[in-house]
């Protein structure tokens, strides 16, 4: 049933106290003065978010479900999770898929089975989610910042460089919001210096350059399969790698390091995917192909928004590569574009329109790290102007047309 103003309005969800003086609306008895809970403006739709989950239908999810009531076999690597993980590596085009049950869990196994020396430093971009730095950590390692490419905002080989030290054992890329990193860049200063590369993918599921898989890259590459990401299991991770030698240490890792009923060959963690989000992911995973042309279409919808605008532009166009579509950041110069980035922001939030300011505050600018510095190869790294500049739209096949028209009106006042 339709909800009127005022039953939306009663809702106890609202966090913000207003008084309203209500007099001949027709919601009250004039001159009634009401104190109301309210979070956004009076009528307004339902809030529109910057990710939406797809989600399989209920009732192929309950036959799979009955299967797994009725062997009884809910994790440790059962029929589910072995067959979604078989369809991920057909999907990818990789020899070697791995399940987690986080991929904060993966990254800290895919860390662990590199087997670096104790207390060494790992070289990442402070542009990425905190799980990225605190994985290094969580393992003992120490996170080293670097700085990113102006252009495609991802970690910049040249800062890699400058951040190289005599303990400097490894080197996490991140394709962020989908934008694929300087691969052969950061190959080739890893090549010479002799580091470990891991690329944490979490934005880039399904991405391509020329034709190879994303997953193929580097050492190892990361997924997170948490339900803000395009393709998911509610909860969840993936490694992939293109050396199969590598595919029996992770999956060790993943199960306490246990070899065999009577045998523990490593230490490791409890990372293992259950049966029940395997379900999800084999639900899903039929799913992607319609959601990235969704997505697809979204992004030329909103390119042609913001064309000729100055102080705006989108994501970086990179030749060869098929994106994710993952996130649709733009970029806003406060100076060209007459309003700043967080002016953008809380106006969409007060129209229901949840925008992300992503990744703001950076990795480097929180408690744990904040005495790290960035090293660059500019004055002023680049990290630290564009984190005050970046907002991510809406970005998933529930945005609408009326949805595009409320943000387009926004951005043109």
């Amino acid at each position: 049933m339709k909800q009127t103003c005022w039953q939306i309005l009663k809702r106890p969800l609202y966090q913000k106290k207003l008084r309203f003086v209500i007099a001949t609306s027709g919601l009250a008895r004039p001159n009634k003065t009401t104190t109301l809970l309210v979070q956004r403006p009076i009528c307004m739709e339902s809030p529109l978010y910057v990710a939406r989950p797809i989600l399989p239908d209920l009732s192929q999810l309950n036959e799979l479900l009955e299967d797994v009531w009725s062997t009884r076999i809910v994790t440790n690597e059962g029929p589910l999770h072995n067959r979604l993980e078989e369809e991920l590596k057909a999907y990818l085009g990789v020899p070697v898929a791995k399940l987690f049950a986080s991929g904060t869990t993966a990254l800290i196994c895919a860390i662990r089975s590199l087997g670096l020396t104790e207390g060494a430093e790992i070289i990442t971009t402070p542009l990425t989610f905190a799980a990225t730095a605190h994985a290094i950590a969580f393992c003992g390692y120490k996170p080293v910042f670097a700085d990113v490419c102006e252009q495609s905002l991802t970690l910049d080989p040249a800062a890699v460089e400058t951040a190289i030290s005599d303990r400097t054992e490894a080197v996490i890329g991140v394709h962020v919001y989908g934008t694929l990193c300087d691969v052969t860049g950061l190959q080739d200063v890893c090549r010479r210096r002799n580091l470990r590369l891991i690329f944490d993918a979490a934005h880039a599921f399904g991405s391509q350059k020329d034709g190879t898989s994303v997953g193929m890259v580097g050492d190892i590459s990361v997924f997170s399969l948490h339900a803000t990401k395009l393709f998911h299991t509610l909860e969840g991770g993936l490694i992939t790698t293109g050396n199969p030698q590598l595919a029996e240490s992770i999956r060790l890792i993943r199960n306490f390091g246990i070899a065999s009923e009577e045998q523990v060959d490593m230490v490791g963690i409890n990372g293992k995917m259950s049966e029940l989000h395997a379900a999800i992911g084999l639900l899903n995973l039929p799913l992607v192909e319609a959601e990235i042309a969704a997505r697809a279409k979204l992004r030329q919808t909103y390119d042609s928004m913001i064309a000729g605008r100055p102080g705006l532009r989108s994501q970086l166009t990179q030749p060869g590569v098929k994106l994710s579509e993952q996130y649709y950041p733009l970029i806003i110069d406060p100076e060209e574009f007459g309003r700043t980035r967080d002016d953008i922001y809380e106006e969409f939030k007060a129209h229901g329109i949840y925008a992300r300011r992503y990744f703001w505050p950076v990795c480097s600018d929180f408690a744990p790290y904040q005495s790290e510095k960035v090293h660059s190869v500019q004055a002023i790294p680049v990290v630290d102007k564009i984190k005050d500049r970046v907002l991510c739209l809406p970005f998933h096949s529930g945005v609408k047309v009326n949805h595009i028209e409320n943000i387009s009106n926004i951005m043109s006042k």
